[in-house]
């Protein structure tokens, strides 16, 4: 049994790692610890607390009582929007809390990218145009080009995780870019695991959400690189082994 921590703020679409769980197969648990969160709303001052070392470390305090192999700060804009270097102490302070490997949702779309390698991607967020514009720059730091950005702009989390998956799937479909090789799904209050093999198919390309890509980084930290047949997605079919992080080593 393989069991990978995530450590999710507030209260939106943690019910998304029980459905990776169920795809994934019985060998894997994916158990979620809730960080604090005082405002769910996609503000930038809310998701710079998000991701402070008081929440990540009392969250991993308690993840460390959970004896898993590994553990992913599983929320893309606490982490992006402290810029590489910050999302960078963020991974330090979960593992140095844990002692166990740790990443994040923000690296973790990095590494996926660069497993399948692809360097330009469509971005089709969930939040306002001042928190997307952080993502860019976070991915423009680590040489992946944008090609274009749609903003759906819900107000919270909660609201995100309420989304029609119809309405999801208009949303990622219509805003694909013809120079893109794939689109990113950034935000973790959204539910994708059951959307990413009907969007790749409508789509033609890799899909890669904030959810998925965390499973797929807590597997790799874990030591499942394997391939996997069934997906979810062209990442998961990729497996993980190639892969050369760009974390500081533990």
């Amino acid at each position: 049994m393989t069991r990978v921590g995530f450590l999710y703020p507030g209260s939106s679409a943690e019910d998304d790692y029980k459905a990776f769980e169920e795809l994934l197969g019985k060998d894997v648990e994916l158990p979620v610890v809730h960080t604090p969160l005082r405002d769910d709303r996609h503000r930038l001052d809310t998701l710079l607390e998000a991701g402070s070392e008081e929440s990540l470390v009392k969250g991993a305090q308690e993840m460390a009582a959970l004896n898993v192999e590994a553990v992913v700060q599983a929320c893309a804009g606490s982490g992006f929007v402290h810029g590489w270097k910050g999302a960078r102490r963020q991974v330090e302070w979960v593992r140095n809390t844990t002692g166990t490997p740790a990443s994040s949702t923000s690296c973790a779309f990095v590494h996926a990218l660069a497993r399948l390698r692809l360097s330009r991607v469509a971005i089709a967020a969930t939040y306002p145009d001042e928190i997307s514009q952080r993502l860019v720059e976070f991915l423009s730091e680590a040489g992946v080009t944008v090609v274009s950005v749609a903003d759906h702009d819900v107000t919270s989390a909660a609201e995100v995780a309420h989304l029609d998956p119809n309405e999801v799937l208009d949303f990622v479909i219509s805003n694909d870019h013809p120079r893109a090789e794939t689109v990113l799904v950034p935000d973790t209050a959204l539910h994708s695991a059951h959307l990413i093999d009907p969007m790749e198919a409508l789509l033609g390309k890799t899909v890669l959400t904030a959810n998925q890509v965390s499973v797929w980084e807590g597997l790799r930290l874990a030591g499942r690189t394997a391939p996997r047949a069934g997906g979810p997605g062209m990442l998961f079919r990729a497996g993980s082994a190639a892969v050369t992080s760009v974390l500081p080593p533990g």
